[in-house]
């Protein structure tokens, strides 16, 4: 049975449809890029597939539950967690403590805010493992504002991984990243474990091909094209449309 099915997905803004009956499914381990156009939808489908934004038709199924009314924190709690392309992080306190904030909104235990965070040991456990997973273990002190942007997107991934999810949505995980940093990017996310499927978006080509196992072409709210990086290299309507033969540029 598919990790994730979608059946028909729509949504349209004004007389403006951004979704267009839109079906696909992942597997159980799969990393598939979503590419296309700027304003193809892929944001707003990260945003209806992780609940942040309502749609007009369609449904969703993730684990054998249906979650088309599902919000957000109902998602999330079956192991479906996302990214963003803008750093969502609190800049003024330490890594240490973000990491730590992440896991504990996770948790069913009540927090007590005048109890140290230290004192939460199966929680730090669980985020020194994260942190030396991203080698950032030795930064766990520095404030997130003293971060690189690059180690910045790193946390913002790792943040992802707190609630032990079963698929993770990325939203242009390599955005204002260097080459060096995309590469090391690229490691991270293909050693996260057979166990974890991996949704994201990027215009960064060598990032998709590098990364993706499955490709899908979102163009005007419908998906024209899916299949291995191989396969949508040489496909002609993607080469036209998207790829930049004659077509248009992302």
């Amino acid at each position: 049975m598919s990790l994730l099915q979608v059946e028909n997905l729509s949504q349209s803004f004004g007389g403006l449809k951004v979704l267009d009956g839109i079906s696909f499914s992942l597997e159980a381990g799969q990393k598939v890029g979503l590419i296309g156009p700027n304003g193809a939808g892929k944001t707003t489908l990260l945003n209806v597939l992780s609940g942040l934004q309502p749609f007009q038709r369609g449904r969703i199924h993730f684990v054998g539950h249906e979650i088309t009314r599902m919000p957000a924190c109902g998602r999330v709690s079956l192991g479906l967690a996302r990214s963003f392309q803008m750093n969502t992080l609190f800049p003024n306190l330490n890594l240490l403590t973000n990491v730590l904030l992440a896991i504990q909104g996770t948790k069913t235990v009540r927090f007590q805010m005048l109890r140290p965070l230290t004192a939460y040991r199966d929680n730090l456990a669980r985020a020194q493992e994260l942190l030396e997973l991203m080698d950032l273990w030795d930064k766990r002190d520095c404030l997130i504002a003293n971060l690189s942007h690059g180690e910045q997107r790193q946390v913002e991934i790792l943040l992802t991984l707190a609630s032990q999810p079963k698929l993770i949505m990325l939203d242009e995980p390599n955005a204002g990243l260097s080459s060096a940093e995309t590469t090391a990017l690229i490691e991270i996310i293909r050693n996260l474990g057979e166990d974890i499927t991996v949704f994201f978006s990027a215009h960064d080509m060598d990032l998709v091909f590098a990364l993706a196992e499955r490709v899908m072409v979102l163009y005007y709210g419908q998906i024209i094209a899916q299949g291995n990086p191989k396969e949508i290299r040489s496909d002609s309507k993607v080469m036209q449309i998207y790829l930049g033969t004659g077509g248009e540029h992302a």
